[in-house]
C-alpha cells in the first residue's frame, strides 16, 4: 500500500459519532490549564495516514467540547475552550513529526504551563491496531516525535496517550507503514480507539491520570 492508495470507504473513518456522557465531578476538581496535543504531519498528503491518528483525536475532542481549532501560529494550529470548568487548549503541530518538540516548546512558553500539564496523543507501532495506553511519562521508545519533545523541553515527565497502529508487514519498513493509510478492515478499530481516547481524556480531566490509566489501559 502506498500513500496514494486511497480507499473510497474511509471517508467516515476519522469522523466517529460524538458520544454523550453524564458529567462526573471530583470533590476537589483540578482547575489548572491543560494543553492537549495530537501529533502528526501537516498537509493533505498525510491527512489520513497512521502517523496522523493524534490529529484525529484532537478533531473529535474539538467537536465534543465545541472548540474551534483554527488559530494558526507558526508552530501549531490551536483552539482554546473549557471542559467541565477546566481551561483547555487543543493543538496540532504545524511542524513535521520529527520536529514536534518545537511546537511543544512554543505551547509551553505561550501558555505558561508545566510539562505535566501537557498531554501528548500519538501513534504507536508496538501496540496492536486500536489499542490505547496512557502513561505519565517515559522514554521515546523509538518514536521520533516523542524524542524531539524530550530534547526540546528536557524532561520525559509529561503524560501521553499512545494509539496502536500495528506493526509493518514483512514487505514494508516502518517509514512506509506509518505513512500509509489504515486498511478497510482496520477502520472500525481505529474509529473506536479515537472514541476511547476522547473518553479517556475526559476521565483524566474530571478525575486524574491514575483513574484514566486504570479504566482505559
Amino acid at each position: 500500500m502506498t500513500i496514494e492508495s486511497v480507499s473510497n470507504n474511509q471517508e467516515s473513518l476519522f469522523a466517529p459519532e460524538e458520544r454523550t456522557r453524564p458529567p462526573r465531578h471530583t470533590e476537589e476538581p483540578d482547575r489548572t490549564k491543560k494543553v492537549i496535543v495530537g501529533l502528526g504531519n501537516p498537509g493533505d498528503r498525510y491527512r489520513n495516514t497512521r502517523h496522523n491518528v493524534g490529529f484525529h483525536c484532537i478533531d473529535l475532542l474539538a467537536r465534543r467540547w465545541s472548540i474551534d481549532v483554527k488559530e494558526r501560529r507558526s508552530k501549531a494550529v490551536l483552539g482554546r475552550g473549557r471542559f467541565q470548568e477546566r481551561e483547555v487548549v487543543l493543538a496540532k503541530p504545524r511542524t513535521f513529526m520529527n520536529r514536534s518538540g518545537e511546537a511543544i516548546n512554543y505551547l509551553v512558553a505561550r501558555f505558561g504551563v508545566k510539562p505535566a500539564d501537557i498531554v501528548v496523543i500519538y501513534d504507536e507501532m508496538a501496540l496492536p491496531v486500536g489499542r490505547i495506553r496512557i502513561r505519565p511519562g517515559g522514554s521515546p521508545a523509538g518514536h521520533n516525535g516523542i524524542r524531539s519533545i524530550i530534547e526540546e523541553i528536557h524532561t520525559q515527565n509529561f503524560p501521553r496517550v499512545r494509539v496502536g497502529i500495528g506493526q509493518p508487514d514483512m514487505k514494508g519498513g516502518q517509514v512506509s507503514h506509518v505513512l500509509n493509510r489504515f486498511t478497510d478492515e482496520e477502520a472500525q478499530e481505529i474509529t473506536d480507539a479515537i472514541q476511547r481516547v476522547a473518553d479517556a481524556m475526559e476521565c483524566l480531566l474530571e478525575e486524574n491520570i491514575t483513574v484514566a490509566m486504570n479504566r482505559f489501559n
